[in-house]
């Protein structure tokens, strides 16, 4: 089977699309292979290309973004179980077969002739008029109950064979799941009547005739129906009679239930067909129901295991930060993470943990600049009953909480001079006494500490121990603040923006390209953080389906019209030319400032923010 992309939400849900040697373009456009007709997918929003063995997903600049595993990208290397999302619609890329729920090679057998000359029908030997009867009606309704709340498909599968074995007289029962969208076998479950669930042979060709032409078939006489009697299987195992009917809905076969017998005795007949069908009939939407919620179960073990950190960014210079977090993560080595304010310490500390021997552990941060020195010596170490005036009873310090897995100190450069040496005997001896204490604690915790501020400089002038400094300066990365990386700003305000959106419950389609220009060109002295206010503000404030300029914060826009080249005259050329403009606008508007915004193809809340910031407000109300 050639690597596929299977929809699982959206317009075209349930489809599956094949990949080949070609580039698979996707977009609201009629000239994408894969077309949507969904306002939140741009007209070319992406496109998966073969590349070096594999497939690629490239974003073609799409308004929204193009998200991978709920994390945008410009350009991703997909791997098997990738879960791509393009607007409403989340396509998972397949690049092998197999949704295997329990496999074994065992249960079906290979024979040739069979597919060559057969086709598969209601085999039956002799007529039979008799239907459903009341008991068996009763018995259906006995088993709809019982398969309402299955916990896992092989729970289902072992109550529904059960109940096949008690409502037909066969020997061996066999529920086969198909893969998705295929007529290929991805699991099998088998249960006799003396309750062994040991695997048995079943027909490869039976099964696949069945999955493929969505009939039923019923053989009362194996042996003397020419047809099956050349099927090497069936005379190996010497089966005597059996039924198979498919597990269908809305069209499609997601398997097929099975019963053979081989012993003498009464042969099976039409109404155990008809019984055997409506069993799967039952059964079908608690099959489905269990298998997405297994897949999703497992989808979310795999995404678990696969991020190592929620980091947004695709550029060199974040790629080289998670390449060095990935290997620091494997050591127990006190880190320290560097940079300006709002560069995500806290997240690359956290993907530390998560990459390491410790992830299942607790990870407790402290921020040392928001407490006093008696309040954070107590945070970080705990204190006894009485050890000062409101401590009436015994605390777990931080540090002690953090046993077995990771203590973060955020902003340590903060800390008191006179804490700080009890701070680097704990780094040293991995040993801590609460405030008011004298018996030493032994912990094992791994240290991760950040700061913005210059450690060099606080020992220069007495503020930061030089003993400290080394003891944490064992590993540092530095990270960088967001005007150094400029390319991954697009990613993560489309990152914001979806996060935002789901959070506030306020769909956007994303930026125009004037609105990612603008926040493009700004340099973000609050970094990350800064980003992320400043897209949520523009969602909250924002009047349409896209987030445009005039949504964003004025120092944004300040910042973006004007080039910080310090040319004094054209400055102000420029802003005299807006001044007439406005001017111009609001006079042939007749002081109609809504008037005035669509004669200048603007907003009218960003028309009121220019005559403010330019000072025109008293000039334009004469």
């Amino acid at each position: 089977m050639p690597p596929k992309l299977v929809a699982l939400s959206g317009p075209v849900a349930g489809q599956t699309f094949p990949l080949g040697s070609e580039a698979f373009p996707i977009g609201r456009h009629t000239a994408n292979a894969l077309r949507l007709s969904d306002l939140a997918a741009s007209r070319h929003h992406c496109r998966i290309e073969p590349a070096g063995g594999g497939f690629v997903v490239r974003d073609l600049g799409s308004r929204q973004g193009t998200f991978v595993n709920g994390r945008p990208v410009h350009e991703h290397r997909l791997q098997e179980g990738d879960l791509v999302a393009v607007g409403e619609t989340l396509l998972l890329f397949q690049a092998r077969e197999g949704e295997t729920v329990r496999e074994d090679p065992t249960v079906l057998s290979d024979e040739g002739s069979f597919t060559a000359r057969t086709t598969i029908q209601h085999y039956v030997g002799r007529p039979r008029e008799e239907g459903l009867e009341s008991r068996d009606l009763q018995a259906l309704l006995r088993i709809a109950a019982v398969l309402q709340s299955p916990r896992s498909t092989a729970e289902l599968a072992r109550s529904l064979l059960e109940r096949v074995l008690s409502a037909v007289p066969g020997e061996r029962a066999a529920l086969l799941l198909a893969d998705r969208g295929t007529a290929e076998i991805a699991g099998a479950f088998t249960l006799d009547r003396r309750g062994s669930a040991a695997p048995f042979p079943v027909s490869r060709t039976l099964a696949q005739r069945t999955l493929e032409e969505g009939v039923s078939l019923l053989a009362d006489d194996v042996l003397l129906e020419e047809r099956l009697a050349g099927v090497e299987s069936l005379r190996a195992e010497r089966i005597r009679s059996l039924i198979a009917a498919p597990l269908t809905q809305q069209g499609r076969t997601l398997g097929l239930l099975y019963v053979d017998t081989r012993e003498p005795g009464p042969s099976f007949e039409e109404r155990h067909l008809q019984m055997l069908s409506a069993l799967g009939a039952l059964a079908v939407g608690a099959l489905v129901g269990v298998r997405q919620m297994e897949w999703l179960e497992e989808e979310n073990r795999r995404l678990s295991d696969s991020l190592a950190h929620d980091m947004v960014g695709e550029g060199p210079r974040m790629k080289e930060i998670y390449r060095l977090l990935g290997r620091a993560a494997a050591s127990d080595s006190t880190v320290l993470l560097r940079g300006e304010s709002g560069t995500g310490k806290e997240l690359a500390a956290r993907a530390l943990h998560q990459g390491s021997p410790r992830a299942g552990k607790p990870f407790v941060a402290v921020n040392c600049a928001t407490l006093s020195e008696t309040l954070l010596e107590s945070e970080l170490f705990g204190h006894e009953r009485g050890a000062f005036t409101g401590a009436v009873a015994r605390k777990i310090g931080k540090a002690e909480a953090a046993d077995g897995g990771t203590l973060f100190l955020d902003e340590v450069g903060e800390i008191p001079p006179s804490l700080q040496a009890k701070l680097l005997r704990f780094l040293q001896e991995r040993e801590l006494e609460r405030l008011g204490g004298n018996r030493p604690i032994r912990v094992d915790v791994r240290v991760v500490a950040a700061t913005n501020r210059d450690l060099e400089t606080g020992i220069r002038e007495g503020s930061f121990r030089q003993d400290l400094y080394y003891r944490l300066n064992v590993i540092t990365l530095n990270l960088p603040p967001l005007r150094d990386r400029r390319e991954d700003i697009p990613l993560l305000a489309s990152h914001f923006a979806a996060l935002t959106s789901r959070r506030l419950g306020h769909p956007v389609a994303g930026f125009t390209p004037e609105a990612r220009a603008c926040l493009q060109r700004y340099d973000w002295p609050g970094n990350v953080r800064e980003l992320a206010n400043a897209v949520e503000r523009a969602l909250v404030l924002g009047e349409g389906g896209l987030i445009r300029p005039e949504d964003l914060p004025e120092t944004v826009l300040e910042s973006a019209s004007v080039p910080e080249v310090h040319l004094g005259r054209f400055h102000e050329v420029v802003q005299e030319t807006k001044k007439q403009l406005i001017r111009a606008a609001v006079t042939e508007a007749e002081g109609n400032i809504t008037k005035a915004a669509g004669r200048l193809g603007l907003q009218p809340t960003y028309l009121h923010r220019l005559i403010r910031n330019l000072e025109l407000r008293s000039e334009i109300e004469r």
